[in-house]
């Protein structure tokens, strides 16, 4: 199982702006802890995340002599690729790709027709400087529009993925829709399909659902899934304020308890816990 903690996805909808030294403290409190990669930052517009405007000095401050865990940077668009993939540091690039058409329009100011050509520049991006791209399906559990949803409809655009030879996908809990039953259904279904693929789960959660929703995702067969400290994040489009990010300290007692070590560093993991509240 590889855990990938998200704490761009926790920060960058924060009224606050968190100061750059106070964003290095906490990404290498998180790096000593032995996640598998670390969601540290993004590469898009300061007008439309300026929580992230200072991703490239939080990146500078990063120490990563002594970690295990890989970086991944998220983009909205072919020129933010461009920058991720400039960094050696760097190892994943992460891209939304949506499953309602209104959502990417909201997300990336593009269609996802559009969409689909970026992820094809940034699949050759990627294959160019080294690097891994991972693609979020955002809404992939249904979305609040009315917009067309279906399993047949995620099938249909991960066969379109695999063609274009990307290889880690994650159908990803925009607005907390999903249960246990259809994250079960959804990614067994994934999995049986396109056995290359790297299946990650990026699940959005109310408070209590986080272990039930674990579990149906180890069910499945998943192998990669994403969390935050505290539960903190979320999609600023969800209606309910309460849904955030999966609390990783849930994730991992679930896992223990299904009898999967991740081999976390736990005294690194209580600092970067209690360096949280002051982040947060």
């Amino acid at each position: 199982m590889k855990l990938v903690e998200c704490p761009r996805d926790a920060m960058q909808g924060l009224d606050h702006f968190v100061p750059t030294d106070l964003k290095i403290r906490y990404l290498n409190a998180l790096l000593e802890v032995g996640f598998d990669t670390l969601d540290f930052g993004s590469f898009v517009s300061p007008k439309a995340v300026p929580q992230m405007q200072d991703t490239a000095q939080v990146l500078a401050g990063l120490n990563l002599s002594q970690t295990r865990t890989k970086l991944l940077a998220i983009v909205a668009n072919r020129r933010g690729a461009e920058q991720a993939v400039s960094y050696p540091q760097i190892q994943y690039v992460g891209f939304p790709l949506s499953v309602s058409e209104t959502f990417q329009q909201r997300n990336t100011n593009k269609s996802i027709a559009q969409a689909f050509d970026d992820v094809g520049e940034m699949q050759r991006l990627c294959a160019g400087a080294g690097k891994e791209l991972v693609i979020y399906l955002s809404m992939g559990f249904g979305n609040p529009y009315g917009d067309p949803y279906s399993l047949a409809l995620v099938v249909e655009l991960t066969e379109r993925l695999v063609q274009m030879g990307i290889t880690i996908i994650a159908p990803s809990d925009t607005v907390g829709s999903s249960t246990a039953d259809t994250i079960e259904e959804l990614f067994q279904q994934l999995i049986l399909a396109f056995p290359q693929v790297e299946f990650g789960a990026h699940l959005h959660t109310l408070p209590g659902e986080a272990p039930n929703k674990v579990r149906a995702a180890v069910r499945a067969g998943v192998q990669r899934m994403d969390g935050a400290l505290r539960g903190f994040g979320g999609c600023p489009l969800a209606t309910d304020t309460l849904t955030g990010n999966m609390p990783t300290e849930e994730i991992l007692q679930t896992l223990a308890q299904e009898g999967i070590d991740l081999g976390i560093n736990q005294a690194a993991f209580q600092k970067a816990m209690a360096l949280s509240a002051g982040v947060f």
